[in-house]
């Protein structure tokens, strides 16, 4: 997401805050500016919104008619799920064309000269963007379900598989705001981006991976999104096949491992990355 240059809240003079106060502040003071440019921009707003609706005809309907489920169950219950993991994984693009635009704009030195928690600004960016995404998963749902798609499993179950798109959706903003960084050129970014799109179209998410070529197969079920996907499947009830490598055995932990690891890697670089930028 895009960092605006406003200034963010200065401690009042005087006052002493604390390393973890600071962080708060500078947190909070960042979600709200991130949130307030949708707030200004109902287009982009409208957009994040309109995607979903177009994504589940496209797919649910259009090509819906010539996929075969695993176990012949629902083609659109298939769907889903890997569509809400689709939502999770485009948090990429955006963020980091953002951050690579503020970069290149002047913002992310203006915002380095300032006494501010470089963890707290990112930080507030990417909980922005989470509960952006909480209403755009909120519109798919309620589309998937108007189409056919229903939770077959527990309420707690649903609630677990939501809990683990958000925390994709989470890491994935790390993960585009360190190569934004990393970049530093909004047109070198949109570049990569079309890069990231096999990332999301080698997977389990639209088809079964069965029926791909063995190799293809391999990267496909070694995707982290494919053991998001599965995951979701197994949680929601939804149809999924069976078998596989470690990962579409034990989606759940695969997911969570995953989320790990590229956390742990990213998000040190990027709020590394942004205090040095230019040095």
């Amino acid at each position: 997401m895009a960092v605006s240059a406003a200034p963010p809240v200065r401690p009042v003079p005087g006052r002493t805050i604390s390393v973890p106060g600071r962080l708060v502040s500078d947190t909070w003071s960042s979600m709200l500016r991130i949130l307030l440019n949708y707030r200004h921009s109902p287009g982009l707003l409208a957009a994040s919104l309109g995607v979903p609706v177009v994504m589940v005809v496209v797919f649910g309907y259009v090509f819906g008619s010539a996929m075969q489920v695993p176990g012949g169950g629902n083609y659109r219950e298939f769907l889903m799920p890997g569509l809400f993991a689709m939502v999770a994984v485009n948090g990429v693009m955006p963020t980091m064309v953002g951050a690579a635009r503020d970069v290149g704009r002047g913002v992310t030195d203006r915002l380095r000269s300032m006494p501010v928690s470089r963890t707290g600004l990112l930080l507030g960016q990417t909980l922005a963007d989470v509960l952006v995404s909480i209403v755009v998963l909120a519109l798919l749902a309620a589309v998937g379900l108007a189409a056919g798609w229903r939770i077959r499993g527990g309420v707690a179950d649903a609630a677990e598989a939501f809990g683990l798109l958000l925390l994709l959706r989470f890491v994935m903003t790390w993960v585009g705001t360190f190569l934004g960084l990393a970049v530093g050129k909004e047109e070198a970014a949109g570049q990569l981006a079309v890069a990231v799109f096999p990332l999301a179209m080698v997977t389990n998410a639209y088809v079964p991976t069965g029926g791909m070529p063995g190799w293809l197969r391999v990267i496909a079920d070694w995707n982290p999104v494919s053991a998001a996907v599965q995951a979701c499947r197994e949680l929601f009830g939804n149809p999924s096949a069976s078998g596989g490598p470690w990962p579409m055995q034990h989606a759940v932990p695969a997911t969570l491992l995953w989320c790990a690891v590229l956390l742990a890697v990213c998000g040190p670089l990027a709020v590394r990355k942004f205090a040095t930028h230019g040095r």
